[in-house]
């Protein structure tokens, strides 16, 4: 009986560690079962390192990508070309974050039913437009560097392509290619890259004078061509003769800006480039952009005016100047840019963006002035009859790299006008003046996405 009875306790002791098992895998199933479908090499989830379940549109429904059958994309070349630092390609050496981050709600997995994706999967509607992606692909040409434009006051990120691409589906031979025409194609250069901003910074720096110095407005400036510390010095183009405020920044003085960065002082500076947030990354959608820098440590004070007026050591990454645009336009508070409007799994909604607005980072009465600076740096210098049916403000840019390549040109503003919130950048490497590379492509695609809001 002894023995019966050992007996009858070692096998409840095996059915106890049997049902606890059981009721473990359960509750890990339950707990974490998304976690293991998801992961990344999921051959039901992922091509590659790819999403590979499920439809990608643009914000008004046109197919941009259907990941059945290896990977469908759009119809056109160039739409193909236009989105494929969004999409990624089907070898996975252009990565799609921002999709990869909907994996679950693509998929449209859930403990009972499993996943939709045995059926096609979800479809996710992204805020970019076709027509005005294709619009500017076709306006950058042969350059490269970005263009970018987003919705400031919901967040959306209405275009943003990066040059130089390829058509995923007809793949060029870049190793072999020895002219350089895809050299960084594999860059993201409006989340990935920084550049010299050259005196598009001069936002930053007239911002910090608007707060700091009260008497700023009533200032006049003097430029010879040159301002001088001792044995060097900070130089302009041209001579400008006498300017007010408005005019310096309009003629973009560099021997005026050097003079207000003489009176804010390094340490004032690098306070508001820290309060604007113009060097930190922006995250969004599972895209975490590069970072910036200013760094005026030791610097002299020669080398803090270049500072001040865009250059020595300074970097900014497109996406996040672009959202420092949208901040000014919007008063000192930044709307987070997104990339995904909604998704949807079956006949359900399995989520749906919502617009972000960040801290406030300059006073409201600041951002008004410079609005108001800004629109008329488009009267005095730009010309206003490039922008016929809006009220442009902004700044263009020239940032010298070194070497033997041209500089690089910059144009960043908004659009003042409540029917269309549209803030921009353009960024042109080895092309020459900002004004003359970048109000072009601007005016380009300005009306083209004043359609697609039009049509909304």
């Amino acid at each position: 009986m002894n023995r019966i009875a050992s007996r009858s306790i070692a096998v409840w002791i095996l059915v106890a560690l049997l049902l606890g098992g059981v009721a473990f895998f359960v509750g890990e199933y339950f707990v974490k079962g998304d976690t293991w479908v998801m992961t990344q090499g999921s051959p039901h989830i992922y091509n590659g390192t790819n999403l590979g379940t499920g439809v990608v549109t643009d914000r008004g429904g046109t197919l941009l990508l259907d990941t059945s059958d290896h990977r469908t994309y759009a119809t056109t070349k160039e739409l193909r070309k236009s989105m494929l630092h969004w999409l990624g390609d089907r070898h996975g050496y252009i990565s799609a974050p921002a999709l990869a981050t909907y994996a679950e709600e693509m998929a449209g997995y859930n403990s009972v039913t499993g996943l939709y994706s045995y059926s096609g999967g979800g479809t996710a509607r992204l805020t970019l437009s076709a027509k005005l992606q294709t619009a500017a692909l076709k306006a950058m040409g042969e350059y490269k560097g970005t263009v970018a434009m987003y919705n400031y006051k919901t967040g959306e990120l209405l275009c943003a392509v990066s040059t130089p691409t390829y058509d995923p589906d007809n793949v060029p031979d870049i190793e072999g290619n020895e002219d350089g025409t895809y050299e960084g194609v594999y860059v993201n250069r409006f989340t990935q890259s920084v550049y010299i901003p050259g005196s598009i910074f001069k936002l930053v720096t007239t911002a910090a004078a608007l707060e700091e110095l009260d008497d700023i407005r009533s200032q006049t400036f003097t430029c010879t061509g040159t301002y001088s510390y001792g044995r060097e010095a900070v130089t302009c183009e041209l001579v400008h003769g006498e300017l007010d405020f408005d005019s310096a920044l309009a003629q973009s003085c560099n021997c005026a800006f050097a003079s207000i960065v003489d009176q804010l002082g390094a340490k004032t500076l690098e306070k508001y480039v820290k309060k604007y947030a113009v060097t930190e990354p922006v995250s969004f959608d599972g895209v975490t952009t590069a970072g910036g820098n200013f760094s005026i440590t030791d610097a002299s004070a020669v080398q803090v005016a270049w500072s001040g007026i865009g250059q020595h050591k300074d970097q900014i990454n497109p996406c996040r100047f672009l959202t420092f645009m949208g901040a000014v336009a919007n008063g000192g508070r930044a709307v987070e840019p997104y990339l995904v409007s909604k998704v949807t799994a079956g006949t359900s909604e399995t989520y749906r963006a919502k617009a972000t607005t960040g801290k406030r980072i300059m006073p409201e009465a600041v951002a008004r002035e410079l609005q108001r600076m800004m629109h008329n740096n488009v009267i005095e210098k730009y010309g206003e009859e490039n922008f016929p049916e809006v009220t442009v403000c902004g700044k263009s840019g020239t940032a010298q790299v070194g070497g033997e390549k041209k500089s690089n040109a910059m144009f960043a503003g908004f659009v003042a006008d409540e029917a269309y919130p549209i803030a921009f950048f353009v960024a042109v490497e080895d092309a020459g003046y900002g004004r003359q590379i970048c109000v072009p492509i601007l005016s380009e695609l300005l009306p083209v996405c004043m359609e697609v809001l039009d049509a909304e």
